[in-house]
């Protein structure tokens, strides 16, 4: 009867709004997408706050055989469909959404933070952000986010770095392997837009107790330990504000 997206947050269970919980807690079926992000908690503790059970749903469940199950499952019962972070940082649940819409079944949406709201605890300011885009794994012939960074550098914006999901893992590209990528790309364009004295910031888990932030040149954060968990990096615009200067200065080496 209805199909509930829910944005669960960026850290563990704990983080679903009280409107998301009494929704899920009210649920027949409840779905977690399990291929844009990860959640930094066992499934198993999301189970025990729900009191049921939850089924992964990978890219091809949702953008592919959701006509048989999530969707035709909303016609008579109540489904929940959670997303880590908020519900439509990804596109893919955009369009499941506007198929919800065509088959006329009822919706509801509950947002939460996501990746693009919480690079903000750098101190970058997240009005100066320009246009987002992702490094995927498979990159020895991709060369549009080194594109996208000399467009935002050349408009003096900051440039958030999605970095790609590994399966079956709650683990991303890292930062090191995405500056590694950045520098090849440079090599090969020789266009200086990135460097190894480039300013950068690298982030894992961000929103959990243990997240890391290090800022730094390029050079200096390739000898960064970013341990396991989602990793982004952010290219900071050519002129920062002082006070976008002084917040990274809390978490960097010498600028």
């Amino acid at each position: 009867m209805s199909l509930y997206f829910i944005g669960i947050g960026l850290n563990d269970e704990k983080d679903i709004s009280l409107k998301g919980l009494e929704l899920v807690k009210k649920a027949d079926f409840i779905y977690l997408e399990n291929y844009t992000a990860k959640i930094n908690c066992n499934i198993s503790y999301l189970e025990q706050l729900y009191g049921k059970k939850v089924i992964l749903a990978d890219r091809k469940l949702v953008e592919m055989d959701a006509e048989k199950t999530i969707l035709q499952q909303a016609k008579t019962k109540e489904v929940a469909f959670l997303v880590v972070g908020d519900v439509f940082s990804a596109t893919t649940h955009m369009d499941l959404y506007l198929r919800a819409k065509k088959m006329a079944v009822k919706t509801l949406v509950v947002h939460n933070a996501s990746v693009l709201t919480a690079v903000g605890v750098t101190g970058l300011q997240l009005y100066k952000f320009g246009k987002t885009t992702s490094i995927p794994f498979e990159n020895q012939n991709v060369e549009a986010p080194y594109d996208v960074l000399a467009l935002n550098q050349k408009n003096n914006l900051h440039t958030l770095f999605l970095l790609d999901l590994k399966q079956d893992s709650n683990d991303s590209l890292s930062v090191t392997d995405a500056i590694r990528y950045l520098l090849k790309v440079e090599l090969k364009r020789g266009e200086k837009i990135f460097t190894d004295n480039t300013l950068c910031v690298g982030c894992t888990k961000l929103g959990s107790l243990d997240q890391i932030i290090k800022a730094g040149k390029a050079k200096d954060l390739l000898k960064e330990n970013f341990k396991n968990g989602m990793h982004c990096l952010i290219v900071p615009a050519n002129k920062l504000h002082f006070m976008e200067e002084e917040a990274l200065k809390l978490c960097s080496y010498p600028i």
